[in-house]
């Protein structure tokens, strides 16, 4: 079981005493922060809900839509790649405020497309320039008193998670209201609109100013990995995680909404299945206040055994509806209790908070986009039965976080 000092802060990012340290809401509301975060990751599980619409739309059968899903998050995995990790050393303000605009115009872009290949061009790029959270979450982190760190990173992965709610609820009613191209436009307009705001009430850069180069900071991640055996654990175990939170996830909309299958629901009730992810957003503060007073192991652990837990759950949820409504639940309190658990590690691994936490979320998101790709192909060839199993597949690779031994912790 880790301690709670393997979750302290490396000595370069932290000052003398925790009244040295400026709060996040210093400068700029936490809640501030927390709506960025959930109106831009909103935009990477925005095309989920919306899945049938599109396909009927361009005239193909709804499983051949299903690689846009993965194509959303294997471009977010690009953006961590090669802009998270200017963190370390841009200035985050400015980076905030060209990735929203980015965002924006591949989102239009998004809305006026003419075909699938080019709305997934368009959702690559917009999810590529759309990694704003994952620069807020290292500067919540530096900023927040050691004792109430995972409270602060939990409050900004709860935006995130109820982004990712919002976008499947009100993406799928919005959709089925206005069509799935009304609903890119408005996430155009929000995501530009709040990403300025909170780049106006960023407070200023403190750090000393140092050159910065992407491929620098990508060539940097092997190297940190390999240093960092609490990081690597931490990469493993989320990508599992995700990986079947991805699978199912994206799947679900097919199982509900066809029409060979057991519940044969439209694109707006189906997308009200979404609500349950809210089961995170309540979560994430409890999970921070018990990282902060019993350390980061026993809540990883509860995570894991949820997700294990709701994995059958979802298989039976196949055919019984009250199944499927229990393992949404428990498979987002798992998954969140493992994303804040796992982060505050990774953020206090190394010295280079913004790289690690890049190497933590690209992984994730690698794991999560290769489990949506296979996700619609295995709907299509098996049924639900066959997305079952690639999750079953992702929580086993996820284990193997948890065989080899981390220096100075277990796990």
């Amino acid at each position: 079981m880790t301690s709670p000092s393997a979750t302290r802060v490396p000595r370069s990012t932290t000052p003398s005493s925790a009244a040295e340290r400026p709060e996040p809401s210093a400068g700029v509301p936490l809640g501030i922060i927390a709506l960025c975060t959930a109106v831009t990751a909103a935009n990477i599980y925005l095309a989920i809900p919306l899945l049938t619409l599109i396909a009927r739309g361009f005239g193909i059968p709804a499983s051949g839509a299903g690689w846009v899903a993965s194509v959303a998050q294997l471009g977010y995995a690009l953006g961590l790649l090669f802009f998270a990790p200017l963190g370390d050393t841009a200035n985050r303000r400015r980076l905030v405020a060209v990735l929203s605009v980015v965002t924006g115009v591949a989102l239009v872009a998004a809305a006026l497309a003419p075909g699938l290949p080019a709305l997934a061009a368009a959702v690559l790029v917009a999810c590529a320039a759309t990694v704003v959270p994952q620069l807020l979450v290292p500067l919540v982190a530096e900023r927040a008193p050691a004792e109430r760190r995972a409270r602060h990173v939990s409050a900004v992965v709860a935006g995130l998670f109820t982004g990712g709610v919002a976008a499947r609820v009100l993406g799928g009613l919005a959709g089925q209201a206005f069509g799935w191209r009304a609903v890119f436009w408005g996430a155009a307009v929000l995501t530009v609109g709040v990403g300025l705001l909170t780049t106006a009430l960023l407070p200023p850069e403190t750090r000393p100013r140092r050159a910065s180069h992407p491929l620098r900071a990508v060539a940097a991640l092997p190297g940190l990995l390999l240093s960092s055996p609490v990081l690597r654990a931490a990469c493993l175990r989320q990508g599992g995680l995700f990986g079947a939170w991805s699978a199912l996830w994206t799947a679900v909309t097919l199982l509900l909404t066809a029409p060979s299958g057991p519940y044969h629901l439209s694109t707006g009730t189906a997308g009200l299945f979404g609500l349950f992810g809210l089961a995170s957003t309540v979560a994430a503060p409890v999970c921070g206040v018990f990282i902060d007073r019993f350390g980061t192991g026993r809540v990883l652990a509860a995570g894991y055994v949820l997700v294990m837990v709701s994995v059958p759950l979802f298989w039976l949820g196949g055919r019984q509806l009250w199944a499927l409504c229990v393992a949404a639940v428990l498979i987002h309190a798992g998954f969140v209790a493992g994303q804040v658990a796992n982060q505050t590690r990774a953020l206090a691994a190394t010295d280079t908070p913004s790289t690690a936490n890049t190497a933590y979320v690209g992984s994730a998101f690698v794991f999560g986009a290769g489990a949506s790709a296979l996700a619609g192909p295995a709907f299509a060839a098996w049924g639900w039965d066959g997305v079952c199993a690639i999750a079953c597949v992702c929580v086993g690779v996820g284990l193997l976080g948890w065989l080899r031994p981390v220096a100075g912790a277990r796990g």
